[in-house]
């Protein structure tokens, strides 16, 4: 078995324990550096970290393979990649690209097929000079997005 396959099925053993946890990613290079993120439908722990950590670490051989490992929550700067982290996201404000266009607005739904954005916009005046503002509103599927980014307001 390699050390992919190895890693792979202790992972899944990992995060059937905490059945709250689930994987963005899993990258190994070829210098056996092993580089997990997970997410949580309620965020991720230092704990859980470390738990997911032990569970791949104490379980591998190192006299058989020499390997660093290091798992790590998804961080904000890394966009929403899996529809279970969506949900805790209701309510924040979202970049979503899509093949037509980009929207900035905040998530204030989502479902099992898409997310429903809102945001304001100045149009002009249906009658006369100047522009007012209106509230948009826009249901995405998540077909459709290529790519949806938690904003960062301060």
């Amino acid at each position: 078995m390699s050390l992919k396959e190895k890693v792979n099925s202790l992972l899944e053993e990992a995060l059937q324990q905490n059945e709250q946890l689930f994987l963005i990613s899993c990258e190994i290079n070829a210098d056996n550096q092993i580089g997990i993120v997970i997410d949580g439908d309620e965020g991720v722990t230092v704990e859980d970290c470390i738990e997911v950590s032990r569970a791949i670490e104490h379980n591998l051989d190192r006299e058989e393979e020499d390997f660093s490992l290091q798992v790590m929550s998804a961080g904000v700067s890394e966009g929403l990649v899996h529809r279970r982290q969506y949900p805790k996201n209701v309510g924040r404000a979202v970049k979503v690209v899509t093949e037509k266009d980009t929207i900035e607005g905040k998530m204030i739904a989502t479902d099992d097929e898409s997310i429903t954005l809102t945001w304001k916009a100045r149009e002009p005046k249906p009658v006369g000079k100047g522009k007012v503002t209106v509230v948009k509103e826009q249901r995405v599927a998540f077909d459709e997005i290529k790519n949806a980014k938690v904003m960062i307001t301060f």
